[in-house]
């Protein structure tokens, strides 16, 4: 029986940073990690990712080009101020701790400390601790505080969500507030291994079903958000980088 009671294995089953991708060509993945990725991978990412790999959920943390392309889209808009909604072992918390100015700052939210924990010792070694605001708890929650707080409306530069998806559209209604106007929202799963474009009748876990419907309720909305400009991009699992308009 697949994890969570399912009589079917999930998507997402047997992936790790290796071959998290929806490219068809293994052999072609491989090549871009080995030539454009990998050899610009800090070593305590490297780490962390392959102590991440061993893990039971070891699937969920962001594959190494999504990481590499969070890393950019931070240096590219000059962000200091930013939130991840989702922290799992801390790999992509990492890489935008280690894309931040020195006086930067990410608050990171998740339900689950002790996946954190995994990764706490990386980020320490990495010099960037100071960055890093770890909050436990619901992020529905947690934003809403933020929200609280007048000063927290339109502070943020960057945001980056990768947390139960059936929140998704909550957390985008939230993040629009907290995000300033030419701020960046980044939505990780959002082709859900290809799954966003199978038939309804189409064989899968629950959970698959679940999640897979919540990403195609957010992607038609996205799409039609005239707050957001909109590019998704077959990386990883399915990534949505949303630039904020008004």
């Amino acid at each position: 029986m697949a994890a969570g009671g399912d009589t079917m294995a999930q998507v997402h089953q047997g992936l790790d940073s290796s071959n998290k991708t929806l490219l068809k060509s293994e052999a072609l993945y491989k090549y871009v990690l080995d030539t454009s990725v990998l050899p610009h991978e800090p070593e305590c990412m490297r780490e962390l990712r392959l102590v991440t790999d061993k893990h039971q959920w070891g699937f969920m943390q962001s594959s190494p080009d999504e990481a590499q392309l969070l890393r950019m889209l931070i240096k590219l808009t000059g962000a200091r101020n930013t939130l991840e909604v989702g922290v799992f072992t801390g790999y992509s918390l990492l890489a935008t701790a280690l894309a931040l100015p020195d006086d930067g700052k990410v608050i990171a939210i998740d339900v689950d400390r002790e996946y954190y924990e995994i990764g706490r010792p990386f980020i320490e070694k990495a010099g960037v601790a100071h960055k890093v605001d770890f909050r436990e708890g619901p992020a529905l929650d947690h934003l809403d505080k933020l929200l609280a707080d007048e000063a927290n409306v339109g502070a943020f530069d960057f945001a980056f969500v990768d947390a139960d998806k059936p929140n998704y559209v909550k957390y985008h209604e939230q993040l629009l507030k907290l995000v300033k106007v030419g701020g960046t929202i980044v939505y990780d799963n959002t082709l859900w291994a290809g799954t966003v474009a199978m038939p309804p009748d189409t064989p899968m876990s629950d959970l698959d079903r679940r999640f897979s419907a919540a990403i195609r309720d957010l992607n038609v909305r996205l799409s039609a958000d005239e707050r957001v400009e909109v590019c998704q991009l077959a990386i990883a699992d399915g990534v949505t980088i949303c630039r904020r308009l008004v």
